[in-house]
């Protein structure tokens, strides 16, 4: 089945994310494309931006179908974690874990960043424990430090500086910004790991 082509006004179109394509290997194809200026991957649609009018070759868009993660190419990111987050004892309370347990499961996983969003360098990272799937906060906090660590949903991630936020907020990262002069400390495809300290 094609993949369908929306346009988004006269100089980008829209194309669902192909299912089994990593961030990365999706993101360098599309960069190939002639004449693309910008490329967003989002959760579940990708937005191609051309500096004029879309040209999208039909053997191009069959290709994204056949794409494969390309883990070999993942830069592993670690992250040292402080986890004295003032969320954290009421994760335990409604996951049903230990805080212990809450940390051991949250540092587990090797996870991947899938999409980056709400704010420059804020990157959602897939692979959290199911147990610790929670929904948002009933009320966000209007300020949440740079450099904490939330989850929400299915998802977990690090605020890149001072912000809004409505994540549960487990600790904070310890070595070093996640967003300076530089940009984003975290990038479409890494691998990231959390590291207990503290």
């Amino acid at each position: 089945m094609p993949i369908p082509i929306v346009p988004l006004g006269d100089r980008a179109v829209r194309i669902p994310r192909p299912p089994r394509s990593s961030a990365r290997a999706l993101l360098d194809e599309l960069r190939t494309w002639p004449s693309v200026v910008d490329v967003v991957v989002g959760r579940e649609d990708v937005a191609v931006y051309f500096a004029g009018s879309p040209v999208v070759d039909p053997a191009a868009i069959a290709r994204l179908t056949r794409l494969e993660a390309r883990d070999e190419e993942a830069r592993i990111v670690e992250l040292q974690v402080v986890y004295d987050g003032p969320d954290l004892e009421e994760v335990a309370r409604l996951s049903g874990l230990s805080v212990d347990d809450v940390i051991a499961r949250h540092t587990a996983p090797l996870y991947e960043v899938e999409t980056m969003g709400f704010a420059p360098g804020f990157a959602y990272l897939t692979g959290l424990d199911h147990a610790l799937h929670l929904p948002r906060r009933a009320t966000p906090r209007t300020r949440v430090p740079g450099g904490s660590v939330g989850l929400a949903g299915g998802y977990t991630g690090v605020y890149p500086f001072d912000s809004p936020g409505g994540w549960h907020l487990l600790g904070r990262v310890v070595d070093g910004p996640m967003f300076d002069a530089r940009g984003a400390r975290l990038r479409l495809g890494d691998r990231v790991r959390f590291l207990r300290c503290g």
